[in-house]
């Protein structure tokens, strides 16, 4: 079995220079080897071929056969890095935190140590008889949540 930190290492390389960037890497038993790639912009399919290519040929197949797909992380994907992160900054996110509780909001900001959302809230007010739309800004740690997507909104 091909070792996944050799395709990523390799698939950096060739990314260097560009605003791609490695978001992971799957392989099975049977050498079936996932890249996935995300960018700053967009992922055109040349971009992805010309990756792949440059990958295979670091590889031997006469040394270990295998099968390399090199996609781009989908829209409304599981977001898996920082810098993913960092380019929804301003988007509206759909957050399952640990707990269970899922939380739809704008991403506000994005670290090492994790995320700030804001999001609009009913909150009772003092000297108010009925609670109020206030807008809440809360920060929660990478620990804290189970999965992030972009969200979507067809309306």
């Amino acid at each position: 079995m091909i070792d996944t930190k050799k395709i990523i290492e390799a698939a950096e390389r060739n990314l260097q220079g560009t605003d791609m960037f490695v978001v992971g890497c799957t392989c099975t038993p049977g050498n079936d080897i996932e890249l996935l790639v995300d960018s700053d912009t967009s992922v055109a399919i040349d971009a992805c071929v010309r990756l792949s290519r440059a990958v295979e040929a670091e590889f031997d197949r006469d040394e270990e056969d295998f099968s390399l797909t090199v996609a781009s992380a989908g829209i409304g994907s599981e977001l898996k890095c920082l810098r993913q992160y960092r380019k929804l900054v301003g988007s509206t996110v759909e957050v399952l935190l640990a707990s269970g509780v899922k939380v739809r909001a704008r991403l506000e900001a994005a670290d090492e140590q994790g995320i700030t959302l804001s999001y609009e809230e009913k909150q009772a007010v003092e000297g108010k008889k009925r609670k109020q739309t206030v807008t809440v800004t809360r920060s929660y740690a990478f620990g804290d949540i189970k999965s992030t997507r972009e969200y979507l909104d067809f309306k």
